[in-house]
This record gives C-alpha cells, sequence and structure tokens, in this order.
C-alpha cells in the first residue's frame, strides 16, 4: 500500500483533538453478513496502520442496492468510496460523478502488478479509469451428483438440448427440480447469456447499432428459459429468486443445476460434500458455441468526496496483493493479479469449469455492454420486469425481445455517434 500522500498527512496530524480525524464513508452493495464482515476486517488494518482515519461501512441488499444508491446520491449523502459494479460503472463515470484514478494508479507501486484485463475493465471513458475491479465472475454450471445418480444421469450436460431433457428427467423426481432459475434480483446475465448462445455470436449489435436481441435466434433463447418455467422444470416462485434463494436451492437439494459465478462455491462447500457436487463448463447451444457471462465489480471513489487522497490510499490497500487475495478466496472471484491463478486455491477441481471456460475457445466469455449509460437501468429495472412478464405468461418472449431492442439500440447509437 502507498503511504498516505503529504496533504493527507499534514491534515491529520494538524488541529487538535477530533478535529485532526477523518471519516471516510464506504458503501457496499453486494452484500451478505459474513461478506461484510470480511470487509469489515481488510478495514481495520487499513485504519490500524493509518492512526486518525475512520471508515464507516454501509451495506445496501442487492435488490435495492440500485436505486438507494441513486437516492443517497441526489440527496447530498454521497459516500466517499463505493463497491461499484460494471453495469453502474458508465452511468456514474459519463455524468462526471466519479474520481478520474488514472493519476493516483501513475504513482501507486501496485499498478504494475494489475493483470491487463484489471486495466481495462476499469475504464469506460478513452483515457479515464473511475475504478480498480477486485475480481471477475465468469458463470459455470454446477451440478448435484446424488440427483443425478437418483434420475439415472451420471455427467453433466454437454448441450442446451441435453440441459433441457436431464431437466424435465430430475423434474420426474418428487419435489425436485432439474434447474435453479434467477427470476428475480440479476437476473439479467441468465436471459442475456442464453438468447446470444442461441443467437450463435458473441454479439449485441449490428455494426448500424442496432441490437440483436430481436433477432430470431436470440427470441428463440428467451423462449427456452420461458419453456423450462412454463413446464415445471424449475421451481414455481423462481420468478422472483436472486442470488440468495438459486444458491438456497441448489445446496439444498431442490434443484439439480444452478449456473452461477465462484462466489456461490462460498455457501455451496459450506452445506454439501464435496463429493456430492462438481462445476462443469456452461452447456453449448445450437451452434456448438457458449457464451457465459463474465462480470466484475470494484472499489471507485466519488467527486463529492472532501478526502479523495485518503480514498485512494483505501483502495489501494483492498486493490494489494495480499488483501485481493485474500478477498478473492471469499467472495469467489477471479484475482487481479498477475501469477495469482497460480495459487493452489484456484487450481483445485472446484474450479475446473470456469478454466474449461478460460482455455477452451468454444466457450467465449461475454460482456455486457455496461459502457452505455443506460444499461444500469437496463439491466436492473427493464429486463428484470420483462423477464417476469414472460416467464408468468403475460407477454410473449418475442414482445419482450422487441423491448429490450428497442430500448438498447438508441442508446448504442448514442454512444456510437459520441465517438
Amino acid at each position: 500500500m502507498r503511504k498516505l500522500t503529504l496533504a493527507a498527512t499534514v491534515a491529520l496530524l494538524t488541529g487538535a483533538g477530533g478535529a485532526s480525524a477523518q471519516t471516510l464513508s464506504l458503501v457496499e452493495v453486494i452484500t451478505s453478513p459474513p461478506r461484510t464482515e470480511q470487509l469489515r476486517a481488510m478495514v481495520d488494518q487499513f485504519e490500524a496502520a493509518n492512526p486518525g482515519v475512520t471508515v464507516e461501512i454501509t451495506s445496501l441488499p442487492w435488490g435495492q442496492a440500485f436505486e438507494r444508491l441513486a437516492t443517497m446520491v441526489q440527496g447530498g449523502q454521497t459516500p466517499d468510496v463505493v463497491e461499484m459494479p460494471d453495469r453502474w460503472l458508465s452511468l456514474y463515470a459519463n455524468a462526471g460523478q466519479l474520481v478520474d484514478l488514472t493519476p493516483f494508479l501513475a504513482e501507486w507501486d501496485g499498478t504494475a502488478e494489475l493483470t491487463d484485463a484489471t486495466k481495462s475493465f476499469g475504464s469506460v471513458i478513452s483515457g479515464q479509469t473511475h475504478m480498480i475491479p477486485y475480481g471477475f465472475y465468469l458463470r459455470a454450471m454446477f451440478w448435484n451428483k446424488k440427483l443425478f445418480a437418483e434420475a439415472g444421469l451420471d455427467r453433466a450436460p454437454e448441450t442446451l438440448q441435453e440441459f433441457y431433457d436431464f431437466s424435465a428427467k430430475i423434474a420426474e423426481l418428487d419435489g425436485k427440480y432439474g434447474y435453479c432459475l434467477r427470476g428475480g434480483p440479476g437476473a439479467t446475465n441468465g436471459y442475456i447469456m442464453m438468447m446470444l448462445n442461441f443467437l450463435g455470436e458473441n454479439k449485441y449489435f449490428n455494426e448500424d447499432g442496432t441490437s440483436t436481441l430481436d433477432d430470431p435466434k436470440a427470441i428463440e433463447g428467451l423462449q427456452f428459459i420461458v419453456d423450462m418455467y412454463q413446464n415445471g422444470l424449475v421451481p414455481r416462485d423462481s420468478v422472483n429468486w436472486g442470488f440468495n434463494e438459486i444458491v438456497a436451492g441448489f445446496y439444498s437439494g431442490t434443484c439439480a443445476m444452478l449456473d452461477q459465478d465462484p462466489d456461490a462455491l462460498i455457501a455451496i462447500k459450506e452445506r454439501m460434500p464435496a463429493e456430492d457436487f462438481a462445476v462443469a463448463p456452461m452447456p453449448l447451444g445450437p451452434a456448438g458455441k457458449s457464451f457465459p457471462t463474465i462480470g466484475y465489480a470494484g472499489w471507485s471513489i466519488f467527486e463529492a468526496s472532501e478526502h479523495k487522497d485518503v480514498a485512494f490510499d483505501l483502495i489501494a490497500h483492498l486493490s494489494s496483493r495480499e488483501m485481493n487475495l485474500e478477498w478473492s478466496k471469499f467472495v469467489g472471484v477471479i484475482p487481479i493479479h498477475v501469477g495469482a491463478e497460480q495459487d493452489p486455491f484456484f487450481t483445485g477441481p472446484n474450479f475446473e469449469g470456469w478454466f474449461v471456460e478460460i482455455n477452451d475457445d468454444r466457450w467465449e466469455p461475454t460482456s455486457m455492454p455496461t459502457y452505455l449509460e443506460e444499461f444500469g437501468y437496463f439491466a436492473d429495472v427493464v429486463s428484470i420486469q420483462g423477464g417476469q412478464e414472460a416467464l408468468l405468461g403475460q407477454r410473449t418472449a418475442e414482445e419482450v425481445a422487441t423491448e429490450w431492442a428497442d430500448y438498447l439500440t438508441p442508446a448504442q447509437q448514442k454512444w456510437l455517434a459520441a465517438q
């Protein structure tokens, strides 16, 4: 960790009594009690190394985090540091509300250790950096070996047709389902991934900026999910499930398959014997390709902060090799430093599915178009509402996909015009 800047040090040493202290506010948005406890422990180390600095952590529940953070910012309660999901980065960066970290990174000795992907994904405006990612989330398929055996199956599905057929076979078991569908908060990735798998291309837009989501093949992908729901291959109440519900559905044995990032391993390993589950690559689509979504989150500083230097010292601490490796293992992300994947923790069988996806060209990780200012609202509101309406049969898959394309096309065309 770089030392406090001279200005920050002087600010801490001058004044009398409480006047010498600085208090930073940090907002966490992907929350759980154990995760917050881990973050608190890491922040405590920062406070111990920097007497006079206090960091207050506010944890927002993910389902309401987008709206609640926006309300805080609009109401003048802007935090110094925020855990910034990829889908929100463009919205806040393009509004001029985030600090450009480029000058800080130029002085920080930890920058040289960051992977190229880490440096690249922290930027949505050319020549500027508004986030230090803390790790990467990549989808793979968890499967319950015991439930598969009960259904007469001995391997994970390799294609989407097998994924459907295996789910149907497992759903014949009393009170069991094939797949833990995420239909509530965070469902966007699942819809888009399946639509691209049927489209057969890692392509969100055509050259003229029009969205591919209303392509007939992409609509088939959305219909595939709708069919699984309406044909009883997933739990009925999964239309409202978020991360915690789908993970619980898997480790409780309610459903036999779960597509998730490495962060799901935290809860699953605590509640299932290692021999009862495995992680396979995502099933291949009709074109023999699969596009598992890759996402990320990281640390950003708001322009409204009155303690930018100290705020950067905090995120530099959290982004150091030691702290990031500890954080990555705990929350389940691919770490951000060159060579970190050689750590024994990441070379075991639990990570096999993810590394197949990274190393086999039949799998092409896809990154959402988070560079669009409008994408945050699309991901957290528009796609969730439309997806639920399609699952419940209130609207057709074609109607919903057309609405999504109509929303994203002008956003992309506006972005293209600005380049």
